[in-house]
């Protein structure tokens, strides 16, 4: 593990592969697990604001649970994540003609729409933080969904926290991970 300010990094992140595989895995992260993605405690607001702009671009279902519940709710870890649709679409999911599910919210933000990305923990997967009282740990999360992605990353040589490289300066800034690239290089060294 590694430590810059106040967080740990697992030594995963400099060493697993990772490149997402769209056209493999059809945006699977968005559909399958056991609850929605995780939230921060600004970003429920957030998905309220963009909510009218991306109304459209969900699901009847979808609308159907936000007017039920909103477009958050408190899992069983107490934790505030994203509605779900039918125990697994997230509410901002969308297909297109091909089948592919894609975030509503960041196809707004790429069409200049809205200027929330998207919930920082979806930016971040396949990085998953968990809060400690003095630290953050940053680790990186293996699911089966995302195989082929660590297929391609491992083809292309290209670590996590490459791939990841805008949302964990979106998370940490430039400084955390400029710092970060000297620990790769410095670990790199010592192999």
């Amino acid at each position: 593990m590694v430590q810059i300010d106040d967080t740990i990094i697992s030594l995963d992140v400099f060493d697993a592969k990772f490149i997402c595989d769209l056209d493999k895995c059809k945006g699977e992260c968005c559909v399958e697990g056991e609850s929605g993605a995780p939230l921060e405690d600004d970003e429920v607001a957030k998905l309220e604001a963009v909510l009218p702009i991306v109304w459209d671009d969900l699901s009847e279902e979808a609308k159907a649970v936000i007017n039920a519940q909103g477009v958050a709710y408190e899992d069983m870890d107490g934790d505030m994540v994203t509605s779900i649709v039918n125990g697994k679409d997230c509410v901002f999911t969308c297909y297109d003609a091909s089948g592919m599910c894609k975030c509503a919210i960041e196809k707004a933000y790429r069409e200049g729409k809205v200027d929330f990305y998207k919930p920082i923990s979806c930016h971040l997967y396949p990085i998953r933080l968990e809060k400690y009282r003095e630290f953050t740990a940053v680790n990186y999360h293996r699911w089966s969904v995302c195989k082929a992605a660590e297929i391609l990353g491992q083809k292309e040589g290209l670590p996590v926290y490459k791939f990841l490289k805008e949302p964990l300066i979106r998370k940490f800034g430039s400084e955390w991970y400029e710092q970060l690239e000297i620990c790769a290089d410095e670990l790199k060294n010592m192999k």
